[in-house]
């Protein structure tokens, strides 16, 4: 589903299934992890951009995995793939941008919590749908969220799992730009390249900086997050 292009020392992957508003299987989570791990070592990459292709950035988590229809073997995957790829997003070195055309739902907008620069299109939407699902917050968005939005802003998405347009991304801290439809793949290469242009350690220790103790932050969220599911469910969901 994903689609790579190095455009300018900075690598473009594009979510590709439009059919499926680019929601993810277990297969996505290890692709993203494992093109994620190499470009962190690959000098010739300076940023990261993720966007989708059609109306959606992501719509999260595939349904198979949701529902409970997916395979045995796709749902131990998942388990095992989804804490690996919040990790290798984690740990990468470079920037990473993210550029969300359209719909970004459940893990559609988490996974945004792990990038550094959110440029949105304008009719860009996002949802934190957990509790309209009967289930809590994953990916550690439960910390992340209030540590980089307004605090009754990050409140009030979570309990209410109503949408968020681009404007209110933006006025929140959850968005860091916002431009019209038709320029957001410019703007987005724009930024990246003046990141790019610099001195790739320079841009790598500072980012080490201004994202040190996030880590941590994170993991001790995920744990939260799981012994609350556990608590609710009796089991620990697929992430949404």
């Amino acid at each position: 589903m994903i689609r790579e292009e190095l455009r300018d020392r900075v690598t473009w992957l594009t979510f590709d299934r439009p059919e499926r508003l680019n929601a993810f299987t277990a297969d996505d989570y290890v692709s993203l992890r494992e093109r994620v791990e190499r470009i962190a070592g690959d000098d010739g990459v300076r940023a990261v951009v993720l966007t989708g292709h059609g109306r959606a950035f992501s719509a999260g988590a595939d349904r198979s995995l949701v529902d409970g229809t997916a395979s045995e073997r796709e749902r131990e995957l998942a388990a095992i793939e989804f804490p690996a790829l919040l990790g290798a997003l984690e740990a990468c070195s470079k920037p990473i941008l993210a550029a969300v055309n359209g719909l970004a739902v459940g893990f559609g907008a988490t996974v945004l919590l792990y990038c550094d620069l959110v440029l949105m299109a304008e009719s860009a939407r996002l949802r934190l749908p957990f509790t309209s699902l009967g289930i809590v917050p994953e990916a550690g968005s439960s910390a992340l969220l209030p540590a980089r939005a307004r605090g009754s802003d990050a409140v009030w998405a979570m309990l209410s799992s109503e949408w968020i347009d681009a404007p209110g991304a933006l006025a929140m801290g959850f968005a860091w730009r916002v431009v019209p439809d038709d320029d957001l793949g410019d703007a987005t290469q724009q930024a990246a390249a003046a990141i790019a242009a610099h001195d790739p350690a320079a841009v790598a220790a500072t980012k080490r900086l201004l994202t040190a103790g996030r880590a941590e932050i994170a993991r001790a969220a995920i744990e939260r997050e799981y012994a609350a599911m556990q608590a609710l469910t009796g089991k620990l969901s697929p992430p949404a």
